[in-house]
């Protein structure tokens, strides 16, 4: 009889380790053009820097980051940027 073994669920934070892997892992979803992702994206860069110091950079409050970054949320444009400058990244466009 073979045991069932438990896999850990997999964490992508885990392996947003360095500013190359995080940065590959962004382009990668902004090449997708899914927008849903794109939130989560940086939701799971912000787990993996720190929310309260991403927080803390971006201006917001910890809960409206958590709020902002969650499944379904729409958040403002401006708040996208703050996130994605309170992360030491920047986005530019090429042609």
């Amino acid at each position: 009889m073979k045991t069932a073994q438990k896999l850990k669920a997999f964490d992508i934070t885990r392996h947003l380790d360095s500013e190359e892997a995080i940065a590959e892992y962004l382009s990668q979803v902004l090449e997708d053009g899914d927008n849903d992702e794109l939130i989560r994206s940086l939701g799971h860069i912000a787990k993996a820097k720190g929310m309260t110091a991403v927080a803390k950079e971006s201006g917001l409050g910890r809960e409206s980051l958590y709020k902002a970054l969650a499944v379904g949320s729409q958040p403002r444009f401006e708040t996208i940027s703050k996130v994605i400058h309170a992360l030491g990244l920047k986005i530019s466009v090429h042609t």
